[in-house]
C-alpha cells in the first residue's frame, strides 16, 4: 500500500502526462534560442524542446518559452511538462541550478533530497520515486538534457555566471 505522499506524487505525474504544459512545437523567434532533439535508446522515449530566451534590461537572460514535442511513457511527458512550468520565465542561471537539483533528485535512489531542495522543485519532487528505478531516470532526464543543450547551443551561456564545464552536450548521456 503507498502512503498518501505517494499517491499524491503519482497523480501529479498522472495529470501532467494527461494535460501536458508546452506541448506543441513553437516558432523560434527571439535572438538567443535553440532547439534540441533527444532520444532515450533503451525505451525509445524522443523529445524535441525549442527555447527562447530574453535579455532583461540588468543583462540577465531569462527562458521565455519552452515547448516541446515528443513521444514516450507518461514519466518522460510529465518531465517534460513539469519542466516546462518550473523554468519558464526563471534566468538562466536559476535554471541551470533547477536542472541540477533536479539530477541530484534522479541520484537519490527513492530518498529524495532536503526539505528545502524539493521544495524549488515545487512539482518536479514528484519524480522522487522514479528515482528508485534506473530505467526510469532516464525518462525523467529526458527533458532535462535536451533543456541543458540549447541552454548550451543558444548561446545564452555566455554571460552567465554558471557558464562552466558543467554545460556539455549530453546526448551521449541521456
Amino acid at each position: 500500500m503507498s502512503s498518501p505522499m505517494e499517491q499524491l506524487y503519482q497523480q501529479v505525474i498522472l495529470d501532467h502526462s494527461k494535460k501536458p504544459h508546452g506541448r506543441g512545437l513553437v516558432d523560434l523567434t527571439a535572438a538567443f534560442a535553440s532547439e534540441s532533439h533527444q532520444v532515450n535508446p533503451t525505451c525509445g522515449d524522443e523529445v524535441t524542446l525549442r527555447a527562447q530566451f530574453t535579455e532583461t534590461e540588468d543583462g540577465r537572460r531569462v527562458v521565455e518559452s519552452i515547448s516541446w514535442e515528443g513521444q514516450g511513457c507518461s514519466i518522460s511527458q510529465a518531465s517534460l511538462s513539469v519542466l516546462t512550468d518550473l523554468v519558464t520565465g526563471q534566468d538562466v542561471a536559476t535554471t541551470e541550478h533547477l536542472g541540477s537539483v533536479f539530477r541530484d533528485l534522479m541520484g537519490s535512489r527513492g530518498k529524495g533530497l532536503d526539505e528545502a531542495r524539493e521544495d524549488e522543485l515545487g512539482d518536479a519532487a514528484a519524480f522522487t520515486g522514479v528515482s528508485q528505478f534506473p530505467a526510469r531516470i532516464k525518462c525523467a532526464l529526458l527533458g532535462w538534457s535536451a533543456l541543458r543543450d540549447t541552454l548550451a547551443t543558444s548561446g545564452v551561456l555566455e554571460d552567465a555566471q554558471t557558464a562552466t564545464a558543467s554545460t556539455t552536450h549530453e546526448h551521449e548521456h541521456v
